[in-house]
């Protein structure tokens, strides 16, 4: 289980007109819920207050039950707590969805589309994928520097992204596989073009040894059709782990290498740049006051 906070932003299509009932049958949980369970529970809490003092006045016990526990009440003081079998978020253009949770501790930041153009001339989308980062990490490397800062101030700051990349935060970048006929030989290809260009840009040279020791993990036995997982983990220690579809395939130990990988999806120049500006959004709401 894992501690969230809220209000979480992810980009969505437009939605039809607001129902309320429509809304009330379709959504297992939501805030207006957890106030309700909060008053309830403040209620509660003051009711049994006054039975050990009667002299004390309702609203006054009400109060300070709400300050003594406004942590595990109301999303808007605090956190609630999701399990990992809370709602799925949905990359909107391929409906491909993503656990909210990951290995337990790693929250979803933000979500996105990998599209590459073919002969220059035509747009395929090749994978959604899912930023996470991890709960416990963010506040022991980030909250000290950026706790007393209100979300407002965080938004957009690139000092906050920079630090998170630099860091040793434990994060994944889960892809899902979309299109059909992807081989993993052009996953390897795609990888020394784009991986490559960001070691360059951070390192100054070509790293090619580094480069094809991580392109040589995604051997041609391998196969990857639609729905297929490829996880890129940066591990303490700076180690990036590869998964496919659960499999382990190899990890190297290279900040180099991790904050590279990381730059394609959340640097200057990402495959999708709203999916960057949610996964800013949301460390902000996270990490502001």
């Amino acid at each position: 289980m894992v501690s969230f906070r809220f209000p979480f932003s992810f980009s969505q299509p437009p939605r039809p007109p607001f129902s309320a009932t429509a809304n009330a049958a379709s959504r297992p949980f939501s805030t207006t819920a957890a106030l309700s369970v909060a008053v309830a529970a403040a209620a509660a809490g003051a009711g049994i207050a006054i039975s050990q003092d009667a002299n004390t006045p309702f609203l006054q016990n009400a109060l300070n039950f709400l300050a003594s526990n406004r942590n595990s009440l109301c999303p808007m003081w605090g956190s609630l707590s999701l399990s990992e079998n809370s709602s799925p978020v949905t990359e909107s253009r391929t409906g491909v969805s993503f656990p909210v949770v990951l290995r337990d501790s790693q929250r979803l930041l933000g979500v996105g589309l990998r599209r590459k153009a073919i002969l220059g001339l035509k747009n395929i989308d090749v994978y959604a994928f899912g930023v996470y980062a991890d709960d416990a990490d963010i506040e022991k490397c980030l909250s000290q520097k950026y706790g007393e800062l209100s979300a407002s101030e965080l938004k957009g700051n690139e000092a906050l992204k920079e630090d998170l990349v630099q860091s040793d935060v434990s994060m994944t970048i889960r892809l899902q596989i979309v299109y059909g006929r992807l081989s993993i030989r052009s996953v390897r290809s795609a990888f020394e073009e784009s991986v490559g260009s960001r070691l360059q840009k951070f390192s100054g040279s070509d790293n090619k040894e580094l480069l094809q020791r991580f392109t040589s993990q995604f051997k041609d036995e391998y196969k990857i059709p639609r729905g297929s997982i490829i996880d890129l983990s940066r591990e303490p220690g700076h180690v990036l782990r590869t998964t496919i579809d659960g499999k382990e395939v190899g990890s190297i130990e290279s900040k180099l290498l991790c904050r590279s990988i990381l730059d394609l999806y959340i640097g200057d120049e990402p495959f999708d740049r709203k999916a960057k500006e949610d996964v800013e959004l949301n460390l902000a709401s996270l990490l502001g006051k």
